[in-house]
């Protein structure tokens, strides 16, 4: 593959680079409407050419946040570079709701919930204090930001990758935390393959709780 197009509001895949530099070449216009991974690095504005350049070994994914398509240009093949999160894997297949009961005795869901928040590729427990998160494997949460609150997460099952700000963390250790700051992009990847390895946060905030207060940035799971 030495070139593709991404279709407004959608991405190519998070890809992990071989042994040599990839440099990717995107028209000055394209430049303005994208979201970009590089290693550690989301960078969000000012995206320059340097930007482009892919190390060896590092990982990598552009995303379209404008209303036209984007031509990339590269100058290896990367068609055997290894796909981290292909986020329309499932794009044509079967979408059924999760329900509590898959979780609650597999994972020791304490009593006390308010509320439940299914989806088909989540699955959240609401409690006065706290939310526990379930993501499913191959899947990812919007990335999103919010205007009236702090979030606090803490990684209690499996290896994410986490979007924090502008930093990439990557096959994150259980217990690992993060703060999400008042406008700040965030957002979970499970980059798992099997069927039963979820993701599991616990996730606390400070400010005004309200799912209105979500700014989507991102959000890949509603398939445009």
């Amino acid at each position: 593959m030495y070139r593709e197009t991404i279709l407004p509001e959608r991405s190519n895949s998070l890809r992990k680079n071989n042994s040599k530099e990839l440099i990717l070449s995107i028209s000055s216009d394209g430049l303005q409407n994208i979201f970009l991974i590089n290693g550690n690095s989301f960078k969000t504005e000012e995206i320059k050419d340097p930007d482009l350049i892919i190390k060896p070994y590092d990982f990598y994914m552009i995303i379209n946040n404008g209303k036209e398509p984007i031509d990339i240009q590269y100058n290896n093949n990367n068609s055997n570079h290894q796909i981290i999160y292909d986020p329309y894997v499932h794009e044509n297949s079967e979408k059924p709701y999760f329900s509590a009961d898959q979780f609650i005795e597999r994972y020791d869901i304490p009593k006390g919930y308010i509320d439940t928040l299914p989806k088909w590729y989540s699955f959240k427990f609401t409690y006065p204090n706290y939310n526990l998160i379930f993501v499913k494997p191959e899947f990812g949460l919007s990335i999103q930001t919010h205007r009236n609150r702090n979030e606090f997460w803490e990684i209690l099952d499996g290896k994410p990758i986490i979007i924090n700000g502008n930093k990439i963390h990557y096959y994150v250790e259980k217990g690992s935390k993060f703060q999400n700051k008042i406008n700040s992009f965030h957002s979970v990847i499970n980059p798992n393959k099997e069927a039963d390895q979820f993701i599991l946060i616990k996730e606390r905030w400070d400010g005004i709780f309200d799912e209105n207060d979500i700014h989507r940035i991102f959000n890949p799971n509603q398939y445009f």
